[in-house]
């Protein structure tokens, strides 16, 4: 238990650097963002609550707008992904259930489920995040080619370091 919790707190801290010293200045097009850092909490255990989930994607969201000097956007966008998240996981709960202490990976229940699981919480994410930059629906075309490029691109990276850790695993 306390393992698990100092990893998560290593964790938490080495998506934070990833995002504000690799990833800020990682732009493909000028439309397209990785926010790598949202995969911090759609990883965390199933069985952790609301509360507490959202406590620490506002200490993670807060801590991006401090880099990224945004105001507060990373941390709202951040904060609505973690309190859907359970809900959504409930939604979406295979036949068995989930097992304790079993992080939503991509090894622990497959493709189509962790593409199910976070397509949708990624998309509200990205929308909100730049919708609330663009101040409104004025510019709403190209606020959601920022949207859905933004998120592919999040998506592919998300992918690609699941699949990197599900080799070292076997």
């Amino acid at each position: 238990m306390i393992r698990g919790g100092i990893l998560q707190i290593v964790l938490f801290f080495v998506y934070l650097i990833l995002q504000v010293v690799l990833l800020k200045n990682l732009v493909l097009f000028n439309t397209s963002f990785c926010f790598l850092y949202v995969a911090f909490i759609l990883l965390l255990p199933v069985e952790m609550s609301n509360l507490l989930l959202m406590l620490i994607a506002f200490l993670l969201g807060i801590s991006v707008d401090i880099f990224y000097n945004s105001l507060g956007l990373h941390t709202i966008a951040l904060v609505l992904l973690a309190y859907l998240r359970n809900y959504w996981l409930a939604t979406i709960t295979p036949q068995g259930g989930y097992d304790i202490g079993t992080p939503p990976t991509l090894a622990a229940n497959g493709l189509q489920w962790f593409l199910v699981y976070t397509l949708p919480l990624v998309f509200v994410h990205h929308l909100v995040l730049f919708f609330v930059e663009a101040s409104g629906f004025t510019l709403f075309w190209y606020t959601m080619l920022k949207a859905v490029s933004s998120l592919l691109f999040t998506m592919a990276v998300m992918l690609l370091l699941q699949y990197l850790s599900l080799d070292r695993r076997r």
